[in-house]
């Protein structure tokens, strides 16, 4: 998928999320085992603000680590922001998610092939995995949007992304979107997967 239709889908994404938040009670637990929605909502904040850093420096010919501190100093700020207030920790995710739809929309067709910590990768690499997040974390959090409505394209790109999950020689029979279900781990899969890479 182009950067530009990840892009458009990003920005209705947003909408959908912050719709679903607005009046939800944030405290419960989500999906993911030991995070509530407060948690998940601080890692798709915390992720738009690493991509947006990303972003600008890649910008300025420079490189820097997604997160300070790396998966430790990750998992510390998602614990310190789930301790947050629900409401200021919703004000964060807004204004992270606006501040990266504008910097994005800064980036020239060209820029887009600019290097990037984030997986050794480009820039536009970072606009699909964030896609990849924000659809996949929504979901997570138990609000009426599920794996079943994640588009089409999302389900082949985990297919693809993914299948290094698979055991050697593992074949899962099921539907397209099943097969992404059981591989991204929001339904129990028939066969044993490897860590997610």
């Amino acid at each position: 998928m182009a950067v530009n239709d990840l892009i458009a889908n990003i920005h209705s994404g947003h909408k959908r999320l912050l719709s679903l938040v607005d009046g939800a009670d944030l405290a419960q637990p989500s999906v993911l085992p030991s995070w509530s929605r407060l948690h998940v909502l601080v890692h798709i904040a915390n992720l738009a603000a690493a991509f947006t850093r990303q972003a600008e420096y890649a910008l300025a010919g420079r490189s820097i680590e997604v997160y300070d501190g790396g998966a430790p100093g990750r998992a510390a700020a998602i614990e310190a922001g789930a301790a947050r207030p629900a409401g200021e920790v919703v004000r964060g995710l807004a204004g992270a998610t606006r501040e990266l739809e504008r910097v994005w929309s800064t980036v020239g067709s060209a820029d887009w092939r600019r290097p990037v910590r984030y997986r050794d990768g480009d820039l536009a690499g970072t606009v699909l995995a964030y896609w990849r997040e924000l659809e996949i974390h929504t979901s997570d959090l138990d609000l009426g949007y599920r794996p079943r409505d994640w588009p089409q394209e999302l389900c082949a790109h985990l297919l693809e992304f993914l299948a290094g999950r698979l055991p050697e020689g593992a074949v899962l029979s099921g539907s397209p979107r099943e097969r992404a279900v059981w591989l991204a781990g929001r339904a129990p899969c028939p066969v044993e997967l490897a860590p997610w890479p």
